[in-house]
């Protein structure tokens, strides 16, 4: 039982179930935190930040909408510099990629706790939270080899009514379980939700620190020697299943 929480077959925590929870409990923290504490900007949800922006622009109100504007370009950076990490220390035997990801996000998450809650800083907390989001997204996308999100539900929202459609169709149980990872993934998300809006109200701008010790414990789980022993046979085989899907849409 210890195992199928903490590791995967190919013995990596990166992709495990235990880490998956902390990740996501700390996903719905951040954005009620942003939503409750800084101004009602979405740090994760970049969909509600487009409309948000839309919005203000067609009603005249250019400098408000630059509050959803710059949000979003922390995001597509967060995502550009993650790719790079990714690139450069893919191959590190001393410390996983995906820790160096961690690493920065908990350092952004320290930062924005020591931020008072004013327009302007509020502006520059979101823009640090969007960035972190994006890290962590791009970062981590699956657990057990199956894909999810841990900073927004509207994807999993989807892949678990799919799965559960070819359960219903296929009757293979495989299909089922996914369903049930997508929707189990979903709930830890709306509880790290609620429990970020609780404690947004009783400790304010501070409150950010807790989904940052999420990511801490998250940090120190990935040192598990099976993940760095197994991470590189990983990465060969995400590689390999990048160049046959891309060959299959060219077909």
């Amino acid at each position: 039982m210890f195992d199928k929480l903490f590791f995967t077959k190919n013995g990596q925590i990166s992709e495990s179930l235990a880490l998956g929870i902390f990740l996501t409990l700390a996903g719905g923290f951040q954005d009620a935190y942003s939503y409750n504490v800084r101004d009602h900007v979405f740090a994760n949800a970049q969909t509600g930040n487009i409309v948000l922006l839309g919005q203000n622009i067609a009603s005249g109100n250019l400098m408000h909408a630059l509050r959803y504007l710059l949000p979003l370009a922390a995001f597509f950076l967060g995502v550009y510099l993650t790719e790079w990490i990714k690139h450069f220390y893919k191959t590190s035997v001393k410390i996983h990629w995906r820790q160096i990801v961690l690493i920065i996000e908990i350092l952004i998450l320290g930062i924005t706790g020591f931020l008072p809650n004013e327009p302007t800083l509020n502006v520059i907390a979101n823009i640090m939270l969007s960035f972190a989001c994006a890290m962590q997204v791009d970062t981590f996308r699956k657990f057990r080899s199956i894909p999810c999100a841990t900073t927004m539900c509207i994807g999993n929202m989807r892949s678990a009514t799919e799965y559960l459609c070819l359960y219903h169709i296929s009757k293979d149980p495989a299909m089922k379980y996914k369903s049930m990872h997508c929707g189990f993934i979903i709930l830890v998300f709306a509880i790290g939700a609620a429990f970020g809006a609780s404690c947004s109200a009783w400790f304010g701008v501070k409150a950010i620190w807790i989904a940052m010790a999420m990511q801490v414990v998250g940090f120190f789980m990935m040192f598990a020697h099976q993940d760095i022993e197994a991470f590189e046979k990983f990465e060969e085989e995400e590689e390999k299943e990048k160049i046959r899907q891309t060959h299959a849409r060219k077909k």
